[in-house]
Order: C-alpha cells, then sequence, then structure tokens
C-alpha cells in the first residue's frame, strides 16, 4: 500500500512538472516582465542604428551652436564620429569596444567650461527628442553620461563660446580604413568545452 502511494505521488509530481513546462513553452513568445526589464539600454534606445543616427544629430546640432562650436574647430568630424559611436554603443551595454582617448586625456587644455557643457548636455537631449527617446532611457542614457563631466571640464564658468586655446593638440585623424570599418566589436572568445 505505502508503495502505490509513493508511486501515485511521483507519478503527481512528475505531471507538475510537465505542465509547468509545457506553460512555459507555450508562452515562450510573449517576453516575461522580468525578461523586459532587463533588456540593456542599448537594445531600449534600438541598438547600433538609432545610436547611429543619435549621433549624427548631435554631431550637427554641435557644429551649429555657437555657444560650443569653436571648440571643435581642430576636430576630426570622422573620427569624432567614430568613437561617439563606439563610446554610446560600449556604455549602454552594446557590442563595441571604445577604442578612443579616456575623457581627461581628449579635453586637456580645451578649457571646455561649465556652460559650454551644458550646452552640449542641451544638445544631446535635443537630438534624443528628435527621435522620440522614451523619458526613461533618455534620464538612464545622461546618468552614464553626466559623471564624464568632471573629466572634460576645465573651467569652472557659465561662460560659453569662448575660443579654442592655441596649446590644444586635437588627437591625429584615423585612417579612411579604420572609418570605413566601423565601431570596432566585442570578439566572441569560445572556452573550452563551450560553443
Amino acid at each position: 500500500m505505502q508503495l502505490i502511494r509513493r508511486t501515485v505521488a511521483a507519478l503527481c509530481l512528475v505531471a507538475a512538472f510537465a505542465l509547468v513546462a509545457s506553460a512555459q513553452n507555450s508562452n515562450s513568445s510573449m517576453p516575461m516582465p522580468s525578461e523586459v526589464m532587463q533588456k540593456s539600454l542599448y537594445d531600449r534606445l534600438g541598438g547600433l542604428p538609432a545610436i547611429t543616427a543619435v549621433t549624427d544629430e548631435f554631431i550637427a546640432r554641435a557644429a551649429a551652436d555657437t555657444r560650443i562650436n569653436a571648440k571643435f574647430g581642430k576636430t576630426n568630424v570622422p573620427r569624432l564620429r567614430l568613437h561617439l559611436i563606439e563610446q554610446l554603443c560600449a556604455v549602454t551595454g552594446g557590442p563595441c569596444v571604445y577604442t578612443g582617448m579616456d575623457m581627461t586625456k581628449t579635453h586637456k587644455n580645451m578649457k571646455v567650461t561649465e556652460g559650454e557643457f551644458n550646452a552640449l548636455v542641451e544638445d544631446l537631449i535635443g537630438a534624443l527628442d528628435k527621435f522620440n527617446v522614451p523619458a526613461t532611457e533618455k534620464n538612464d542614457l545622461l546618468g552614464l553620461l553626466g559623471p564624464l563631466k568632471g573629466q572634460i571640464v576645465e573651467v569652472n564658468s557659465s561662460d560659453t563660446g569662448t575660443p579654442l586655446p592655441p596649446k590644444f593638440k586635437p588627437a591625429k585623424p584615423l585612417s579612411d580604413k579604420q572609418i570605413k570599418a566601423g565601431p570596432k566589436m566585442k570578439t566572441m572568445s569560445k572556452s573550452k568545452g563551450q560553443m
């Protein structure tokens, strides 16, 4: 009699597992709330095409903005564009590798003011708004980029439109081959025994 009870209990347990597995398989096309919450900011922004579009709009706005465009007088725009795309892709959890210099070295002797940094942020927000980036994603991105302010701003002033100092040395242009190759992507390495 005890053997029959154990067998029935075991069969009930197997049936319960089968029902749970069946329910999970039938709903596999619908994302669970936890899966939606775990999407990277990169994915929520729309991936590399969206980041590239926002970057292009951002550069166009900065170039037309007299509050900051003097600071880009010696900038190699193709290099800037490539590194901005890589940086935005990488910091948002995408597959890119940032190959540019760190922010302190990039902006050394540029004498960027706090006012100019804030104007640049306004241009970025304008680019994000043009593409209707939702508030959550916009705030998440700004939260990731905000801490860079201390590495970029060298002058505690609300002034804008200040000239680029003569002693500023810009980074060398990248080769056409590097520009055409586009953003550097992470390589997937295979561990022993794994595919």
